[in-house]
């Protein structure tokens, strides 16, 4: 699609769903997921893992749902049946969403649901906890006895590689995307409110099957130089940057994709700093693979930039932050594209590209697809972007 060419409404009219859709994760893959997780917590040397609300939850259990003030947690023995704690008037809901076997240990308002994963936990030895338990609960879990360990380990070693059932929902996520962004592309221009685009990407999200926007970001002009933007509305102008990055879920899975091309006509030197990140995104690709450390893809695409001058390592002009991150279930997650973390790659894991480069002040230039280790190199999931002036073919 040719930016500018078209109208919102003619776009969204013209979306339609997949006609055959990702499945939900199964049964059977949920049963895998704990017997992995035992497996790992036994190599922690802990007997139970302890697992908070949220995407390490849903993981496990299928049960969606957001922390909140309230404990919801789920106690995972070595050996033995998992352990739900929740909130008593949540029981009908819980058991709607739970796609495992589980003992319900149910709380009144008035009573300590720490007290009650206390007691549930006595006698098994050793809990490795979720990094992303509150502090206070973990703390009160030391005071009646039970003995700690981090709980990531078990956590992310089950989640940071993906199954094919995994691989097919980020797949339909980013395609839905892509496409979205390349609708929006078309209907920009003159004077249009950064806003309007913003509102228009949630309903063609919400069209196309993704359940409308998880986030969107778009930004014109000087406001590209921000990886995260700035407050206000802008407004498009003619011969201006454009920066939209936006993704959506499918059974909770996430896309996460960034453009970033010229409305009209641009200065030569953004031209070439575009022409610099296209080649570090390349880059970067090129080295991942089986074996390979994390952070030698982020060494490659810091090998591009700073042979073209920019940074060096966080300076700018440059990329002021992390070539990539895990993506999953979590839009952010383990592991991440950044030096220091030596994570070995593993055929499963995914991960975005990224390698942003930020001229202080004036502009940024950030292109943002996603690719997951094969057993011989690095797939991308999406074709990225060909040119500043052609960002979809």
């Amino acid at each position: 699609m040719t930016i500018g060419s078209s109208d919102a409404t003619t776009q969204l009219a013209a979306i339609t769903p997949p006609a055959h859709r990702v499945p939900p994760i199964a049964a059977s893959e949920y049963a895998a997921r704990l017997d992995r997780a035992r497996a790992l917590t036994a190599a922690a040397g802990a007997a139970a893992l302890l697992v908070h609300t949220g995407a390490s939850l849903r993981y496990f259990t299928g049960v969606p749902w957001g922390a909140t003030e309230r404990m919801v947690a789920l106690l995972l023995p070595v050996a033995g049946e998992p352990v739900m704690i929740c909130p008593r008037f949540e029981r009908g809901s819980l058991e709607a969403d739970l796609t495992i076997s589980a003992d319900l240990r149910l709380w009144e308002e008035d009573e300590s649901p720490v007290a009650l994963v206390a007691d549930a936990a006595r006698g098994m030895g050793v809990v490795a906890v979720d990094p992303l338990m509150p502090f206070a609960w973990t703390e009160r879990l030391r005071d009646f006895g039970i003995a700690l360990v981090d709980g990531a380990p078990a956590i992310d070693g089950c989640r940071m590689v993906k199954s094919a059932a995994e691989l097919a929902c980020l797949s339909e996520a980013k395609a839905m995307t892509l496409e979205v962004q390349a609708r929006a592309a078309a209907i920009l221009r003159p004077g249009i409110a950064a806003s309007e685009v913003i509102r228009f990407i949630d309903a063609a999200h919400h069209a196309i099957g993704g359940g409308g926007s998880f986030f969107c970001a778009v930004q014109f002009g000087r406001a590209t130089a921000f990886p995260h933007g700035l407050p206000g509305d802008q407004r498009l102008a003619e011969d201006e940057l454009v920066l939209i990055d936006t993704g959506c879920r499918v059974h909770g899975y996430h896309s996460d994709i960034t453009r970033t091309y010229a409305f009209g006509s641009v200065e030569q030197d953004i031209r070439d700093i575009w022409d610099v990140e296209h080649t570090a995104q390349a880059a970067a690709f090129a080295a991942a693979g089986p074996g390979v450390p994390c952070e030698a893809v982020d060494a490659a695409a810091r090998v591009v930039l700073e042979g073209a001058g920019l940074g060096p390592g966080y300076r700018l002009p440059g990329l002021p932050h992390r070539t990539g991150h895990g993506i999953g279930l979590s839009i952010h997650e383990p592991a991440n594209l950044v030096r220091g973390d030596t994570t070995p790659m593993a055929p499963g894991m995914c991960f975005s590209n990224e390698p942003m480069i930020v001229v202080p002040d004036r502009f940024g230039v950030r292109l943002e697809d996603h690719f997951h280790v094969t057993e011989t190199g690095a797939a991308w999931f999406t074709t990225p972007q060909l040119s500043i002036d052609r960002p979809f073919g």
